[in-house]
């Protein structure tokens, strides 16, 4: 499952004629349904699972949530004290991606992810920050709704609307394809 690699895909199939506006496709982690409009693109998430509560580990406090892939997620009051060492210790130990959330203002969540498979940051990770922005809502950090920007900065809208999660954001059509 890929957050960004979603609303990707909607986008193209939408822009291609594949589907209409509203689409549902199958992945990995289930069912995922879209809505284009235009350039932005909002995902309906898959439902997330708890998979262990908060636990300490190097100093810091974490939290193990599935968002369609396991995500390690631990709040720091900066986002530069992200550490490339702890995220590889971690990543392998839990076998997830690791996130370290800084809560800039209100209801806007900085986030930088260690992904398995890269073995290094990205620029964004769509599950990441769906991980990230739950457990700030968890702790009531954040509304039902946040703007959250990832290392590449773009701003996307992660809310919650009962026990559903959506994942919105403009997408950029970079080459014909």
């Amino acid at each position: 499952m890929c957050g960004n690699g979603t609303r990707a895909v909607a986008h193209y199939a939408y822009n291609k004629q594949i589907a209409g506006k509203f689409m549902k496709f199958l992945t990995g982690a289930g069912d995922i349904s879209c809505t284009v409009d235009e350039n932005i693109v909002e995902t309906q998430m898959t439902p997330p699972k708890e998979l262990k509560s908060s636990f300490e580990q190097y100093g810091l406090k974490w939290w193990l949530v599935d968002t369609g892939v396991p995500h390690l997620v631990t709040l720091v009051d900066n986002i530069d004290k992200f550490d490339k060492d702890v995220c590889s210790k971690m990543r392998y130990e839990h076998n997830a991606n690791v996130n370290f959330v800084a809560l800039k203002d209100k209801d806007q969540l900085y986030v930088r992810t260690y992904e398995r498979g890269v073995e290094d940051e990205t620029q964004a990770c769509g599950t990441g920050m769906v991980a990230s922005f739950l457990r700030a809502n968890h702790l009531n950090l954040v509304g039902n709704e946040a703007k959250v920007y990832p290392t590449s900065l773009e701003e996307l809208t992660i809310s919650q609307k009962n026990d559903t999660v959506y994942f919105k954001g403009k997408v950029k059509k970079i080459k014909d394809v």
